[in-house]
């Protein structure tokens, strides 16, 4: 008989726990050794449609304002009477939010499976909220890290080793796949980008100061120096987009910097890319985007934050230089630009990492087992 098993999610927008999970449920689907359930706490963001192209119409949400009201206490029976009524046998949480009100609520309704997650190193919690998680890991059967450098942080943090396990991201290979539909020129203009340019890209939000888009236009601004025809690609939406804008400006290198807001075709983005960057500063437990750079066969430099150093072999696969510093981070472009057979051959080597190691197979293989 098939198990059970809910993804709960924070909500749809487009972050790296929601992408993920979305990824989980539709890996497990097409699996069919489970019966998935979905739901999330805010029922909001572009990711809807996902859901709703794999089934769930209206996945159920628990929305929260926060954990100090009636309302918790209210969205709490809801969701221990939902885990019972449905007989949920695994339950799978994704974020600082989900865990502690899930396996809160697991606990309760005696759910068999509790897999709480840390998906970031050290960041911009509060001492209350690091407290709650660690609290809320203590009713976890498992905590699912999604880099070695996470694991290892658990650890020091007092979570028991034997139940933190590694889970790395997955990425999709047949969705972001080397590809050139047509000429180099079409399809930078259907971006709205100039034909004629070597494109150096970013793709990260912008709705918080985590992924350090500064530092890569400072740059941008060297690597522009030395290449007149090097232009600057920022995929990602946010509230400070336009304070990126403002700095493009202030370094003289507005004309050069293009702004493309949320990406759909970021494989196609990428097929147009020389050079692919990370510039965050810290937080990261496993960058999404390294991953499906290396997919796309795109030579990666990226800080050295989180678990970088686990995707990116250094002088191999890519580039790894220290945060905040756009020296390094420019030096490292530029060396990319100078050597285009390097470069390629940097991007080809990272795609067989992928394959072999941060696959949806090798994704979803995990998970399976941690779930048997």
């Amino acid at each position: 008989m098939r198990r059970n098993v809910l993804q709960f999610i924070p909500s749809f927008e487009m972050g790296g726990s929601e992408r993920q999970g979305l990824q989980i449920t539709r890996l497990l689907l097409e699996s069919g050794r489970f019966n998935v359930h979905l739901a999330c706490i805010h029922h909001r963001g572009p990711l809807l449609d996902e859901a709703r192209r794999l089934g769930f119409a209206e996945p159920p949400s628990f929305p929260l304002t926060s954990f100090h009201d009636w309302n918790m206490l209210r969205q709490l029976r809801r969701l221990v009477s939902y885990l019972r009524e449905h007989d949920i046998r695994v339950l799978q949480t994704y974020d600082l939010y989900t865990n502690i009100f899930g396996m809160l609520a697991a606990t309760l309704a005696r759910t068999p499976v509790r897999i709480a997650a840390r998906r970031e190193t050290k960041g911009t919690r509060t001492r209350l909220q690091e407290w709650a998680e660690r609290r809320s890991f203590a009713l976890a059967h498992v905590v699912a890290a999604n880099s070695q450098a996470v694991k290892q942080e658990l650890i020091a943090n007092g979570v028991s080793p034997a139940k933190v396990v590694v889970v790395y991201n997955g990425v999709d290979t047949e969705r972001i796949r080397p590809q050139l539909n047509g000429s180099r020129g079409d399809l930078a203009a259907s971006f709205n980008l100039p034909r004629n340019r070597r494109f150096v890209t970013i793709v990260a939000n912008m709705r918080h100061t985590m992924k350090d888009q500064p530092t890569f236009l400072r740059a941008a601004k060297r690597v522009h120096e030395a290449f007149s025809d090097a232009a600057f690609v920022l995929a990602g939406e946010g509230d400070l987009v336009n304070v990126m804008r403002d700095h493009a400006r202030q370094l003289g290198i507005a004309g050069e910097t293009f702004f493309v807001g949320r990406c759909d075709r970021v494989s196609e983005l990428l097929s147009i890319s020389d050079v692919c960057v990370l510039s965050s500063k810290g937080v990261e437990g496993f960058s999404n985007s390294i991953a499906e750079y290396m997919a796309a066969a795109r030579p990666v430099v990226a800080t050295d934050v989180g678990g970088a150093r686990e995707a990116i072999v250094d002088g191999e696969t890519g580039w790894i230089v220290p945060p905040r510093d756009d020296k390094a981070l420019a030096d490292r472009m530029v060396e990319l630009l100078r050597d285009p057979e390097r470069a390629r051959a940097m991007g080809e080597r990272g795609r067989l990492v992928v394959t072999e190691k941060f696959s949806c197979a090798a994704q979803l293989a995990r998970i399976e087992e941690l779930y048997a």
